[in-house]
């Protein structure tokens, strides 16, 4: 590797740590963020399960309480929901000033701005993620084993980068963090109904079984459920969708896609942003 090239990649690094430190930094004296993002999805964890919690067994596909079934829904929705808030940090940072003074900084490159979001929001939600888990387990609601973890985490991490993009993009295009709320607001709920979080699609009506199917939740949340219920394979059926089965592999190229188009399609506007 040239050496230009190795020293920009190195001061690359060193601006999206020195960023992301300052995140951490802000989390740590404030951590309200991630106890409330941990305590909310537990909350729908416990109380859903108990809920359903006399439900005749294999009532639910792949057998098993209502719980086993509920819990990679939350950890899905988990994660989407810390995803889903990456931008206000940038938002707030537009607003008070900070950005335009990054802006005008002499860094190697500013997409380090949005690299340390990045990198702040996954690792955030991987590990409300991973409470949330353990919170299942703790519950008897099973572990998805070695295997089935890294499964669960590159999951997850397809998905928060496909959210944290969308939220980047929302914080640079939106005129402040009111109308950034509200859209987190309107799109949180109705995405996770939407979905298979709390009920696969064959209870569903038909009009909201096609809007499920095409839910990236719900590629997010099926191959999740099949790891935690012991049958993933690549090649299984995961999910039965109104228009066709999809497997393991194609739910997760889905997101893959859905990823990285998100990203290519918000570079043009952070260009111009952070130009």
């Amino acid at each position: 590797m040239p050496v230009f090239a190795s020293t920009a990649i190195a001061e690359l690094s060193q601006e999206t740590l020195a960023l992301s430190k300052r995140l951490f930094l802000q989390l740590q004296r404030r951590p309200s963020t991630l106890v409330a993002g941990i305590l909310q999805p537990l909350i729908w964890l416990v109380l859903f399960g108990a809920l359903f919690a006399k439900a005749p067994m294999g009532l639910f596909p792949g057998g098993g309480s209502y719980g086993k079934f509920l819990g990679a829904g939350v950890i899905v929705f988990t994660a989407f929901s810390a995803a889903l808030n990456a931008g206000l940090p940038v938002m707030f940072d537009r607003e008070f000033g900070f950005l335009n003074r990054l802006l005008v900084a002499p860094l190697r490159s500013r997409y380090s701005i949005v690299l340390a979001s990045v990198l702040y929001i996954t690792s955030l939600s991987l590990v409300q993620s991973l409470a949330i888990m353990a919170a299942a387990w703790g519950l008897g609601y099973g572990w998805p084993g070695g295997t089935g973890l890294l499964v669960v985490l590159g999951t997850l991490l397809l998905l928060v980068a496909a959210v944290t993009a969308l939220s980047l993009a929302l914080a640079f295009a939106l005129p402040g963090h009111i109308e950034l709320i509200a859209v987190i607001f309107v799109a949180n709920l109705p995405l996770l109904f939407a979905s298979t979080a709390l009920a696969p699609i064959s209870y569903m009506p038909g009009w909201l079984g096609w809007l499920a199917s095409l839910n990236p939740l719900t590629f997010a949340i099926e191959p999740i459920r099949a790891a935690y219920l012991g049958q993933f394979a690549f090649d299984a059926v995961v999910l039965e969708a109104p228009y066709g089965a999809l497997t393991a592999a194609q739910c997760l190229l889905l997101l893959l896609v859905l990823s990285a188009g998100l990203f290519v399609s918000i570079r043009p506007l952070l260009s111009r942003k952070l130009s």
